[in-house]
This record gives C-alpha cells, sequence and structure tokens, in this order.
C-alpha cells in the first residue's frame, strides 16, 4: 500500500482536490471522480502483474511513454522468475509515441539472447506492431493483436530440460555447482560443455557468496543448442535499488565473458538478483557406422562447443552480449 501525500489536482485553474492523503495500491489501476461527479475519471498509468496458466502477463494502463521505463523493469522482473513466457498486454494503452515503442522493442534482447523465455506483446495498433516487427530487437519478440493469440503462441512453444540446486552462502558453494553441472551435463550427453561451464558456473556462485552472503538458487537450462546458468540470490535492496551488476571482476569476468555467448543480470521482485550466462552446447550427433569386420556399430560422435574466446569487446553493462543488435 502506498499513501499519497498532500495530493492536489486542478482543472484550468480552478483547484478540484486539495491537500488530500490518498492511499494506493501498489501497480494497481486507480482512478478519481471528475470535480462535478460527471462520470469522467483521471487515470494513473502503471503495470498490473497477472498469470494465465503460468504465463507472466503485464497489463499496461495510460500513455505508453508514461509507463515505459516501469514495463521494461517489470519485464526483467517476471523473467529473472523463469516463467514459460511473458506477455505485454497493450489493449488499454492509449498512444504510443516512435520512442516508447523503440524502448519496448528493446526488450527483444531478452529473447535474442536467451530464446527459450519468449516476450509477445499484443496491441490492436498495427502501427505499433509494423513498428515493433520492423525494429532489429523487435523482431525478436512475439507480436500479435490479441492476448488470446499472444498466450496461445507462447504457450505452444516446446518446454525445456531444467535442474536446479539450492546452495547455502557457504565456502564449499562453488565446488557444490561445479559438481551438480558436471552430472547434469553428463546425463544430458553434453559431456565436451563440462569444462566450460563448471569454471563460468564456479565464478558466478563465487562472486553471489561473497557479494550477496544469502541462499542462492542455481538453475541449469538446455534448450536447442544452448546452455544457460543462472544463479540467485535473495539480497535486500532498497525500495527501487537495481542491481549494481555482476560484481566479478579481472579474471573472473574475464572467464565468465569468454566462455559465454552473452551473459547479464536481472532484478527480483525480492531485491535480490539473477545472475546468468549462456554457452553454446549443441547435442552429440549419432550416427551409424560400420567396421572392418562388417557388423554394425552405433558410435557416438564428438560433439561440437563454441567458446567465445574473443575479448575485444566485453560487455560489462548488464544484459549486453557481443552479439550484434
Amino acid at each position: 500500500m502506498i499513501v499519497v501525500e498532500h495530493f492536489t489536482k486542478t482543472n484550468c485553474t480552478r483547484s478540484t482536490v486539495e491537500d488530500l492523503p490518498i492511499p494506493v495500491n501498489s501497480r494497481v489501476v486507480s482512478g478519481f471522480m471528475g470535480p462535478y461527479g460527471s462520470g469522467k475519471s483521471t487515470t494513473t498509468a502503471g503495470v498490473r502483474t497477472r498469470c494465465l496458466r503460468e504465463v507472466v502477463v503485464l497489463e499496461v494502463a495510460g500513455p505508453l511513454i508514461d509507463v515505459v521505463a516501469e514495463l521494461g523493469q517489470a519485464i526483467q522482473r517476471a523473467l529473472a522468475e523463469g516463467p514459460p513466457g511473458v506477455v505485454v498486454d497493450l489493449s488499454a494503452v492509449s498512444g504510443a509515441e516512435p520512442d516508447a515503442v523503440e524502448a519496448l522493442a528493446m526488450a527483444g534482447r531478452h529473447v535474442r539472447d536467451w530464446p527459450a523465455i519468449p516476450v509477445a506483446v499484443a496491441c490492436a495498433d498495427q502501427q505499433v506492431r509494423d513498428a515493433l516487427a520492423a525494429h532489429p530487437l523487435g523482431g525478436y519478440l512475439i507480436v500479435t493483436e490479441s492476448l488470446f493469440s499472444a498466450v496461445s503462441r507462447v504457450l505452444a512453444k516446446p518446454t525445456v530440460a531444467v535442474q536446479r540446486l539450492h546452495l547455502a552462502p557457504h565456502p564449499t558453494a562453488p565446488r557444490a555447482s561445479r559438481n551438480f553441472v558436471t552430472r547434469t551435463l553428463l546425463d544430458w550427453r553434453l559431456g565436451r560443455a563440462i569444462p566450460f561451464a563448471s569454471r563460468v558456473v564456479s565464478e558466478l556462485v563465487l562472486s553471489s557468496t561473497i557479494n550477496a552472503g544469502t541462499d542462492l538458487d542455481l538453475s541449469v537450462v538446455w534448450d536447442r543448442g544452448a546452455l544457460r546458468l543462472t544463479v540467485r540470490d535473495h539480497g535486500l535492496a532498497l525500495p527501487g535499488q537495481l542491481p549494481s551488476g555482476f560484481d566479478l571482476h579481472g579474471r573472473g569476468l574475464i572467464a565468465v565473458a569468454g566462455l559465454s555467448r552473452a551473459f547479464g543480470v536481472l532484478p527480483t521482485a525480492d531485491g535480490g538478483k539473477v545472475v546468468w550466462a549462456v554457452l553454446d552446447a549443441p547435442r552429440p550427433r549419432f550416427s551409424d557406422r560400420r567396421i572392418r569386420s562388417g557388423h554394425a556399430t552405433t558410435s557416438q560422435e564428438s560433439p561440437l562447443f563454441t567458446d567465445s574466446c574473443g575479448l575485444a569487446e566485453l560487455p560489462f553493462c548488464a544484459g549486453l552480449s557481443r552479439q550484434p543488435a
């Protein structure tokens, strides 16, 4: 609950509300009656979050330009929870300036870096849909004209393989994370990725253990040749405070940047953060080979694993990657 103190509203030159304290529910659209009870209201722009079959729906009210910054943070907080997908519902939006549409299109970078969690936009305005589709990053978004079609397309995405581990903030946490990743990747027939993934997850867990000092939640997710490692802490933050970043320095930062194709940080609703890294890890291919004896046998080819060793343009900002926009 938020209490607005000394609220004042004027109609042209006439004061209609003066010095009034008003309690307002956070992230809930609120309205106030017109000066003569005519039924008109002033609507507070904002973003409301709800779920439809585990898909996070962000309902936007008011002019998009007024809420696009809040919407960007809401998208990141939703993605930090690892849902099947996120849908931005613009059904109640009044007006969409080009700058606001471009800012919304920037959400496509999350899907570019990790396509397993789709982000959709439901908007009845054809011009807005066309502008999003034409944007280099907006092209990664699912853009539809209705909420129903947006949710349906998100749910049509295939599920991904995921394993989770809860860790205490103990000096043994990095070793436990390496062992967990090793076992998981062996089960998934991704053995060639183990040295790279183990190094990256160890650095992420070590950083969170030192800087956050809270329990950690580690997840390992594989989807269509990409491996995503996430480490979530539950550090307390002041209201409105954003995560400071990776808290990685020197050799740790170089290791994560050099072995991953993208990495970043997402804020969480409880004031903590989710640090993530995505590595290339295609599945091994199987082929039938005949040995000299003439008997057929199936052998496993070595998987190709590409590490990003070029360190010329390290992504020091949260959420950035070395892939072109």
